[in-house]
């Protein structure tokens, strides 16, 4: 669930969906510089030679394990850039600069620089700014001193980057990896242990010429245990460190854009989705940071109070039938900005006063103002709401400290000093966000300030004017003020800039420098600022000093804002699907529910099914080939039940849940599949957890129990800890393979057996059948016993060992059977304990008026004795 946490890519690359939850960080986005690679051939920085453009490259989201693999292609020749060389200019604006990126990168000896000056294979942009780390391993950087190094370069030629999520998103791995000599990007992400396997093993099979990380990786004395394993495992290799704002997302997903040919559309669709393949995804449409975490929260806490859900729900119903009402509320709280953050930051009191620290508290203050000016369009819009829970956040904004604080603010701050998007635009609400007339010298300080912006707007005029070049003022936080221009070089004197100036960067057609000039006046612009950045700083703390006594009522607000936002995205979400707002019985109970995960997927709605479970029948076991929907149908209900006890509609026809106090899922996963007996020992593990906390209020659903050790322990592993769950009043699904299981409702009548139906489709030549999976949820055990010997059957095994198997399976399954073939006693016991809980369930919860209820209570009479009489289906048959 992506969640959170950033998200893996790298270089010109996004992610590639592998069907989890969580999310991890990016790489792409580094744009400035772009070394050449030459096919893994090695030239110096200034050859002038080039290959011949590739003809085709290629793009593949792939994986370990679990990972899904999606191949494109590069369009051919269109993809390809010419070389610096062959357009007549450096690729850093001036050859002097790619001179001067070099001697940074450690490029200590000329054969080991990798055609920096080659073409481009595919427009695959790598980063700018890159150091090799020497300090951790003997041979990083680029210089190789090694003949094993050597040797080990000649065979390798594929270049890795990898990064791992942060914070929650800490264990999930992405890998951006491209082979020189077959340019395709292979595109994974992928959930790893504590001991890094699945990585290792990766790189190990990908032999990497060259593996990129985030440098934030490798600090000192802060060193990631991914990066220490990776370059313990890795010595022989080159290590490369970039920023970790290069791993980005947005960047990543322009270049897959570019470079997936059109036939291959379905990778960029792909991967952009990837981290919306979660609960999260399908519900998250929060606007505000604070909404998107209260919403994570309550997916992984629901509710258990059927009063306090309601309450929620009732909120969102109305929500969805006034128009109004929602798009008044959405546009307000689009506005807020992270407001449990800024609350932190205002009540830390900092270690020391410096100019970063001046500069964060004025900035917080203009959110603060700009937070509480939101106060009262948010209560214009709630002013007409209905429900209990919208007006108690109505009331809730009446509190007058709302209006006192703002007062205080505004006495001091300007009332036109508000939150603006760009680093100049703020910078400027900073600087004069304290009103004139406050402090002299501020007063001073400020207007110095405006004509040093002013001289620097005329000197870069006078520079237009002078070279006859259309230059413009620009502006990042970390130049500062420097000079911009839009033309081709050959519009240039002899395709360069004057002499005069330096640091000249070029990004197709844009070109960015400065002069000596310029940098000094930047200087002086900074220590201005810092000056104004102090004497504001003064006069803010005593602001806050002030309002710290009336600060107590934002929490309410952030809390209001958080929770507002939440069902916002709730009801936004019901509008893009048919939900419908379920209901809170003693009753599990889904007509024609639908797997929210997979119908964002698909684009389209998923096969629906019941789903019904009571205190009478509150053990469910699922049957049916492999691939049949089972693991799905479970994630559903488990899906379903906490989408109903956070407050949202759910995606049915009709549904009504028993408040569920947990929810326990085993749910098995092919990829975790490493040996039998680790498995077997992470499925015990699992189960003796489930025993050890389930109550009567649980919901259980458990997937493929018993699976790895023999078929022998498995049936008994299941049979007992059903029968140890069946005393238990919880709902239960419980999806297996061991058919032998299906017989115990033969001595439990709670016990329901439900299986999904598949259908067998002869090939055209008639001589072969294969099976279609319907995907269609039926009463009664699987009759596909022996899918496994179907499988046989297909493959090149000889006849005479099928035909052994069929006999032996044969023989067993008719011993088995003798032995739990049911009695009519036992049915008629199962029949009585099914009229009673049935008997008990409608005078709880009946709706019917007299003559309805006496047609149904005739219907129960007749079914009762019809199951007294008849024998049950699937015993027949045998």
């Amino acid at each position: 669930m992506a969640g959170a946490g950033g998200r893996a890519i790298a270089s010109a690359t996004s992610e590639s969906y592998a069907g989890r939850g969580s999310s991890t960080p990016s790489v792409g986005g580094r744009a400035e510089q772009t070394p050449r690679y030459t096919l893994g051939l090695l030239q110096t920085p200034h050859s002038s030679e080039s290959t011949g453009a590739c003809s085709s490259g290629g793009i593949r989201p792939g994986g370990s394990g679990g990972e899904g693999l999606v191949a494109g292609r590069v369009a051919g020749n269109s993809a390809v850039k010419p070389a610096a060389s062959e357009r007549g200019e450096s690729y850093f604006g001036d050859k002097s600069s790619c001179v001067e990126n070099a001697n940074t990168l450690n490029l200590t000896s000329s054969s080991s620089l990798r055609g920096l000056n080659s073409t481009c294979i595919g427009k695959t942009p790598l980063s700018s700014g890159r150091s090799g780390c020497r300090s951790h391993t003997p041979l990083m950087g680029y210089s190789v001193t090694s003949s094993s190094a050597v040797s080990a370069h000649t065979v390798a030629s594929v270049i890795v980057a990898v990064v791992e999520g942060r914070g929650l998103a800490r264990g999930e791995v992405g890998m951006a990896s491209i082979d020189l000599k077959n340019p395709e990007i292979i595109l994974s992400q992928f959930a790893d242990n504590t001991t890094y396997t699945k990585v290792i093993t990766k790189l190990k099979i990908l032999t990497p010429l060259e593996i990129i990380m985030s440098n934030t990786a490798c600090d000192a004395g802060n060193t990631t245990k991914l990066f220490s394993l990776i370059t313990e495992h890795f010595k022989n290799v080159t290590f490369t460190t970039v920023q970790r704002k290069y791993f980005n997302e947005t960047k990543g997903l322009e270049y897959i854009e570019q470079l997936c040919a059109s036939e291959f559309s379905t990778i960029f669709m792909e991967v952009q989705s990837k981290n919306g393949h979660t609960l999260l995804g399908v519900l998250n449409y929060t606007k505000t940071p604070g909404g998107s975490r209260r919403l994570r929260a309550n997916i992984l806490e629901p509710l258990v109070d059927a009063e306090t859900i309601n309450t929620r729900l009732d909120s969102v119903q109305e929500l969805l039938q006034d128009e109004e009402l929602f798009f008044g509320l959405q546009a307000v709280i689009s506005k807020f900005l992270d407001t449990e953050q800024l609350l932190s930051v205002l009540v830390q009191i900092p270690k020391q006063d410096t100019v970063k620290t001046a500069e964060s508290k004025i900035t917080n203050l203009i959110y603060l103002k700009h937070t509480l000016e939101l106060v009262e369009p948010l209560k214009a819009a709630l002013r007409s709401c209905n429900t209990q829970l919208l007006k108690a956040y109505y009331n809730s904004l009446e509190d007058t400290r709302f209006g006192i604080i703002l007062e205080k603010i505004t006495s001091v701050i300007n009332d036109d000093t508000r939150y603006t998007k760009g680093c100049l635009s703020m910078r400027t609400q900073k600087c004069y966000a304290v009103k004139p007339n406050i402090n002299e010298f501020l007063d001073i300080a400020r207007r110095t300030y405006t004509e040093i912006v002013d001289d620097i707007a005329g000197m870069i005029t006078q520079l237009a004017e002078k070279y006859s070049l259309p230059m413009k003022t620009g502006f990042s936080s970390a130049r500062g003020f420097f000079i911009q221009m839009n033309a081709d070089c050959s519009t240039l004197p002899n395709g360069q800039l004057p002499s005069e100036f330096t640091k000249i960067t070029k990004m197709k057609n844009t070109y960015s420098f400065t002069s000596a000039d310029l940098i000094k006046m930047n200087e002086r612009c900074q220590e201005s600022l810092r000056e104004i950045y102090h004497m504001t700083y003064l006069i803010v703390c005593k602001l806050l000093n002030e309002i710290y006594e009336h600060i107590h009522c934002l929490y309410k607000l952030s809390d209001i804002v958080s929770m507002l936002d939440m069902l916002l995205s709730f009801a936004h979400a019901c509008t893009l699907s048919d939900y419908v707002r379920p209901e809170f019985t003693d009753t599990l109970a889904i007509k024609q529910g639908w797997h929210p995960i997979l119908e964002k997927i698909a684009m389209e709605k998923p096969v629906s099914n019941n789903t019904y479970l009571t205190e009478g029948n509150n053990f469910v076991i699922i049957t049916g080939p492999n691939m049949s929907g089972k693991s799905t149908y479970l994630k559903q209900i488990a899906l379903c039940q906490i989408m109903a006890q956070i407050g949202s509609y759910v995606p049915a026809e009709y549904c009504s849940f028993r408040i569920a106090e947990q929810i326990f899922t085993r749910i098995g996963m092919d990829d975790d599949i490493e040996t039998n007996a680790s498995t077997f020992m992470k499925e015990m593990k699992e189960i003796t957890y489930i025993i050890q906390n389930a109550n009567d209020k649980s919901l259980i659903i458990i997937d493929e129990l018993g699976r790895g050790t023999s078929a022998e322990e498995g049936i008994g592993i299941c049979y007992a800890a059903c029968e140890y769950l069946l005393n238990l009043k919880a709902f239960t699904l419980f999806a297996t393979h061991f058919l032998e299981l299906c017989h115990i409702d033969a001595l439990y009548p709670n016990v329901e057996n439900y299986h999904f139906q598949v259908q067998h489709v002869r090939s055209s030549a008639g001589n072969k059948e294969k099976i279609a999976y319907t995907y269609t949820l039926s009463k009664g055990y699987t009759e596909e016993k022996n899918y496994g010997l179907k499988a046989a059957e297909v493959s090149s095994l000889p006849s005479s060992i099928i035909l052994d198997a069929k006999e032996i399976t044969s023989h067993i399954a008719k011993q088995i059977l003798h032995r739990q073939k049911s009695t009519p006693e036992m049915m008629k016991q199962r029949a009585t304990y099914q009229l009673a809980m049935r008997l008990v369930q409608t005078a709880r919860n009946s709706r019917l008026d007299p003559d309805s209820l006496r047609v149904y209570l005739k219907a129960l009479k007749k079914k009762y004795e019809a199951s007294c009489a008849t024998p049950r289906k699937n015993d027949e048959q045998q």
